[in-house]
């Protein structure tokens, strides 16, 4: 007997789901005397956002207290890569902590930290013509990670005496996380707006979108337009740039947007011509999700070479460093950055640091979730469930209110809008995403919309039954939230 049809019979005995139930809704009430939840406006829980209080994880499912069990359709905040509870991770994380648990890195260095900046520096992007990545500096999640590699990228020409390169580069709709730096350089007002006489002032080029194209222009023209804009932006600011960061192929927080990854070929070759750093957020898109191991692979190979792929100067890791597993973020980069630094003077040296430094416990998830790609296949497996997930979202094509569907490898998003126009977004009172959420957790679905786009981003593990459900639900989720929001009207 399968496990779903296990729950489904618990559930049905109305005496084992009360006793559930009862537990689940005590739960909620001692969540909500002393939580405070991320990214969530609390007056909304438990009314109008239902909290799920989650029991354990089981591959792609979650299993909340009820009994009730969720498809993880969005990898919990796009972190988990191989499933909840891998065993492989959980016995990595178990025999390191029997050896050692943690130790400050200042000064002092450990096995797991070193075994895995050599493996990540052995699998990370090359470019024919250019000096690998060479060093890695461990932070603390994907916010702390983009921290360091901005304040590397400034420090750096401070250290040469250039004091006049201060300035960011970052794309519209962009989003690098939530601590002062990160968010300096995002362009998302919900989350920017509030905090902006906090924030340096950071400039914005035009994302290469492809969402965003005129009519009759394709992928490729727009991603060309997008950096003949940045070009001009280099040239206005000449000598006062430190950085480009920039998401390759895929925005996430932005909505799934995604770009031509030609633009990352011009982006690289510009920030070489203008003498400024380019700094890959592959905090998201790495490890796969977009069907290669870093989305950096899939530049096109630069006019008069044959190698695909460009090479950041920074390279920031997070969310699947660990398969899912623990909070862990790495920055690549070159030897010339880490020399740039190098000096008697303490003031030259990069003194940034967090008290979980290259924790022992993390790096050995990571080094677990590196076996398994190896051994597992990962990414030619990945292909053949991108195809899959491509062919059920198809059929929403013809959805008369799903202006577009796209992909990049093992993610998949629907733009909702009015009549499936793109000049028609819905009323954001209309709050069509939230409806559609609470359509899909009743089907047993955890989706978490970004406004009125829903995405797929589901463990590697989904199996084609998982799949064919998260389509059903996913169309159910979308015509029920039309219905009710057109009856909140």
């Amino acid at each position: 007997m399968s496990k779903t049809n296990h729950d489904t019979q618990m559930l049905a005995d109305p005496i084992a789901a009360a006793a559930l139930e009862a537990d689940a809704a005590r739960w909620r009430e001692r969540d909500l005397a002393v939580l405070w939840h991320p990214c969530t406006q609390m007056r909304e829980h438990p009314g109008t956002l239902p909290l799920l209080p989650i029991a354990r994880g089981e591959g792609a499912w979650l299993v909340g207290r009820d009994g009730r069990r969720y498809l993880d359709a969005i990898s919990s905040w796009w972190t988990n890569l191989f499933g909840h509870a891998e065993p492989r991770l959980a016995a990595a994380i178990a025999t390191q902590a029997q050896t050692l648990e943690h130790v400050i890195l200042a000064g002092c260095s450990h096995a797991p930290a070193v075994e895995l900046a050599e493996r990540l520096l052995a699998v990370a992007p090359r470019q024919a013509g250019r000096a690998p990545l060479a060093k890695v500096f461990y932070a603390d999640n994907g916010s702390a990670g983009v921290e360091v590699a901005l304040k590397m990228a400034f420090h750096w020409f401070r250290n040469r005496g250039d004091e006049r390169r201060t300035k960011f580069i970052a794309l519209e709709n962009g989003y690098h996380g939530e601590t002062i730096g990160a968010l300096s350089v995002g362009d998302i007002p919900l989350y920017r707006r509030v905090y902006a006489p906090l924030l340096t002032e950071a400039l914005f080029a035009p994302s290469p979108d492809a969402y965003l194209c005129e009519p009759g222009e394709s992928p490729a023209d727009r991603a060309q337009r997008a950096a003949e804009a940045l070009r001009t932006l280099l040239e206005q600011h000449a000598g006062e740039v430190c950085a480009l960061i920039l998401e390759p192929r895929l925005q996430c927080a932005g909505g799934m947007r995604m770009h031509d990854p030609l633009y990352l070929t011009l982006a690289r070759a510009l920030c070489d011509e203008f003498g400024v750093f380019l700094i890959a957020d592959e905090i998201a898109v790495g490890f796969g999700r977009t069907g290669t191991l870093f989305a950096c692979e899939q530049a096109p190979a630069p006019e008069g070479t044959g190698t695909a792929g460009i090479q950041p100067d920074f390279m920031c890791l997070s969310k699947g460093l660990t398969g899912g597993a623990l909070p862990l973020a790495a920055v690549l980069t070159t030897d010339r950055v880490y020399e740039g630094f190098l000096d008697d003077s303490r003031e030259r040296a990069f003194l940034h640091s967090h008290s979980y430094t290259g924790n022992p416990l993390a790096c050995a998830a990571a080094l677990a979730s590196l076996d398994i790609f190896e051994r597992d296949d990962v990414i030619v497996r990945n292909r053949a469930t991108a195809a899959t997930m491509a062919r059920h979202a198809a059929s929403f094509a013809d959805h008369p209110n799903v202006a577009d569907v796209r992909q990049a490898g093992m993610v998949v998003a629907f733009e909702l809008t009015r009549g499936g126009n793109r000049t028609m977004p819905f009323d954001p009172a209309a709050r069509v995403g939230l409806h559609a959420y609470r359509a899909a957790l009743e089907h047993g679905v955890l989706l978490r919309p970004l406004g009125d786009v829903l995405y797929w981003m589901p463990p590697y593990c989904i199996d084609d039954e998982a799949l064919a459900h998260l389509a059903t639900t996913t169309r159910t989720a979308i015509d029920r939230a039309l219905q009710e929001s057109r009856a909140c009207a």
